[in-house]
């Protein structure tokens, strides 16, 4: 593995990051004070060269921020949720606070509009992750504390496909960028599984080897079956799922929980993870420089 370019934030404890999808230096941190505990949060915009990581902007919230998405019709806007229930949207080239915040418990939204479009309810617990379908108009996914995987669609406003993955909680979901019916569910009880939307009355595969509860997964952008996950045993690990030995390579260079994971989309071997050990990292793993 190449050496990692690290941007140490003391007194913000990292829970998610993704890269731009413009610009391909700059990449997106949601972070909490107190490990998300108590205290405020912080989204920092970073840009990455071969001289190192540097803050290009930084805004504070007055809750810890747990998750970050950037939006794909806008290279400056962002989008993060808090543990206050609301949700903030940003934009990069303006220094002050949010351009609006959304108190709003739902999956689905416009900036253009003050309102949700749509309220989906079935899930009887915490929801962890959503994700759209980049394949399917109007599709989403959702994983869950109540141990279940939901395919929703916005023009039935319901569940499509209701899921029980895991006999445990599901903190992490993500959607095969090269297959409209693959999924992969990440859980606490250290087991990533992959889900055929055609048959899902068992996972397609099964991935072992984390040794405590797997907080992120997302599949590679560049590699079919390629794809990463990190986890509270302060690992990220990349893996390829149509091999008979998946696991391709572990990287150990945090020191506590891992949180955030993020594939560059623009660099096929490029990587970012933050961690709460104040620190956010990017890097180029050995086994995405080699071919998968």
């Amino acid at each position: 593995m190449s050496a990692a370019r690290t941007l140490r934030v003391p007194g913000r404890h990292g829970y998610a990051a993704e890269f731009s999808p413009y610009l391909p230096g700059r990449l997106a941190c949601a972070a909490a004070q107190h490990y998300g505990i108590a205290g405020c949060g912080t989204l920092l915009i970073l840009d990455h060269s071969e001289s190192g990581l540097r803050i290009f902007r930084s805004f504070d919230w007055n809750d810890g921020l747990f998750d970050v998405t950037w939006s794909e019709n806008n290279e400056h806007v962002l989008v993060t949720c808090s543990g206050d229930g609301s949700m903030q949207l940003w934009d990069t080239a303006k220094a002050a606070g949010p351009l609006q915040v959304y108190k709003e418990h739902t999956q689905e939204w416009d900036p253009t509009v003050e309102k949700s479009l749509c309220t989906f309810r079935g899930h009887e617990s915490v929801i962890y992750s959503t994700i759209w379908s980049p394949h399917i108009p109007g599709c989403f996914a959702s994983a869950s504390g109540d141990q279940t995987l939901r395919i929703w669609d916005m023009k039935a406003t319901g569940v499509r496909i209701v899921i029980p993955a895991h006999q445990t909680e599901i903190l992490s979901c993500d959607w095969c960028k090269y297959n409209e019916n693959l999924l992969v569910t990440g859980a606490v009880d250290c087991s990533l599984r992959g889900w055929d939307l055609r048959n899902v009355r068992q996972p397609v595969f099964e991935l072992l080897g984390h040794t405590y509860a797997i907080r992120r997964v997302k599949f590679s952008p560049f590699h079919a079956s390629v794809l990463a996950s990190c986890s509270y045993d302060f690992t990220v690990r990349f893996w390829n799922f149509s091999k008979p030995d998946p696991l391709l390579e572990t990287v150990e260079h945090h020191t506590e929980f891992t949180c955030g994971l993020d594939f560059s989309l623009q660099s096929p071997t490029q990587v970012a993870d933050c961690s709460w050990d104040e620190t956010i990292k990017i890097y180029d793993p050995a086994c995405l420089t080699i071919p998968a």
